[in-house]
Order: C-alpha cells, then structure tokens, then sequence
C-alpha cells in the first residue's frame, strides 16, 4: 500500500494481476471494521512494488506504508476478498464494487474497502 499525495492524500491499495498490479485509491486511513470508499484505478505497473518518491507527470509523491503478501479468497468482477499477511496490515480485506458510479464501459469505478477479521 502507498500513500500518494496529489490533490490531497489517498492510499493505493495494490493487488498483484497477472503482468500489473489492480489497484483502489482508498481516500482515507485503514481502520479495521469499518467501511471506506475506494475508487478502482486503472492497474499499475508492478515497479510501484517497490518504488517510493516523485511521479513522473507532476502527479504527486508515493511513500510505501504497508507491504505484505496475500492470498485470494474469492475473486470475481464485483467482489474481491483476500486474506494479508503483513507487518502493517493482516486480516482478511473484502472490496465490493457499487451499483453507482459506473465508468464509460459500463463498469463501477466506485468500491467499498473493509479490513476485518484482524488475525
């Protein structure tokens, strides 16, 4: 996960896809038990695995604030649920997708973040 700080702060929470990395910009800090508005992103490359600093495009600064390995759950269009093993976040995390706020393809850019069943 990283903090990225451009037109206020959000933290981009990536999971490994094939060649990329899905990505939600969760606009507030994690807090296990509740509900946060996340916003899928278009997939990262995999360098942000383990890049901190400047982005190109005067997009703003990223600094790492969790890393960790996870293990999937259910993955599906609407749903993602995984389960983290990290040093800053563990448990199981769920994303669902919205009914609202859907893109020019039809799919939801809006999702709800929820970290629970903290091990």
């Amino acid at each position: 996960m990283l903090q990225h700080d451009w037109n206020g702060v959000h933290w981009d929470f990536m999971l490994e896809a094939g060649e990329g990395l899905r990505t939600w910009a969760v606009d507030a800090p994690i807090v296990p038990g509740v509900p946060l508005a996340a916003r899928l992103l278009p997939d990262h490359r995999r360098i942000y695995l383990t890049f901190e600093g400047p982005i190109s495009g005067d997009r703003g600064c990223v600094r790492r604030v969790a890393e960790g390995v996870f293990q999937t759950i259910e993955w599906r269009v609407d749903h993602v649920r995984v389960q983290l093993s990290g040093a800053q976040l563990v448990g199981e995390v769920d994303l669902y997708r919205s009914p609202s706020g859907t893109d020019s393809k039809g799919g939801s850019t809006t999702w709800t973040f929820l970290l629970g069943k903290v091990d």
